[in-house]
């Protein structure tokens, strides 16, 4: 058996000790329940005692200064932290300073924004990992597109720009504007 399929086992074993434990509020016995946020140890006197504890307890990672590293905001170092959504950088002046960088922007497309024609459109993610594009002018204009865009005008309606899309019948380049009905195919 190799080194990590042993520590697994172990692991394993811990928790189905922990899932025969006594409740500390009321003595009763300690059970794993199934919830919409995952499973948890529950006591079994239910409703008569809410306790509840999580299966597996994760531990909590120090912060890691990045040395060299300044706040764009406040000039104090940057660190490596953990939140509730996971590892982040972020100022270590924080509440003073709430500065997070962002890594999740990616390059720009060199594609104007056909709204307020003062920014770029960049591509981002959204918290369920869906891909869409929005105006770097954020919050003074908050056009946003969910198909990537193409700097081309619609011969149409004259909109500024063009968006590519995969349907089942192949790939369409197509104006975003729902009053529009512009489609070809691309070849």
């Amino acid at each position: 058996m190799s080194k990590s399929e042993d520590s697994i086992f172990k692991h394993h074993e811990h928790a189905l000790e922990k899932a025969y434990e006594t409740c500390p509020t009321c003595g009763a016995e300690l059970s794993i329940k199934h919830g919409k946020s995952g499973s948890f140890l529950g006591c079994n006197n239910y409703p008569n005692c809410e306790y509840t504890r999580p299966v597996v307890e994760h531990e909590k990672v120090e912060d890691t200064l990045l040395a060299g590293t300044h706040c764009p905001l406040c000039d104090s170092t940057l660190a490596v932290k953990q939140g509730r959504y996971g590892m982040f950088i972020g100022c270590t002046n924080f509440p003073e300073c709430e500065h997070i960088e962002d890594t999740n922007q990616n390059d720009d497309m060199d594609v104007h924004c056909p709204n307020c024609a003062k920014g770029k459109l960049f591509e981002k993610t959204n918290r369920y990992g869906k891909t869409f594009y929005s105006c770097d002018q954020y919050p003074s204009c908050k056009y946003v597109i969910n198909y990537q865009p193409i700097n081309e005008s619609c011969p149409e309606c004259h909109w500024a720009i063009l968006v590519s899309r995969k349907m089942a019948s192949g790939d369409i380049v197509m104006c975003p504007q729902k009053k529009c009905s512009f489609k070809r195919k691309v070849i």
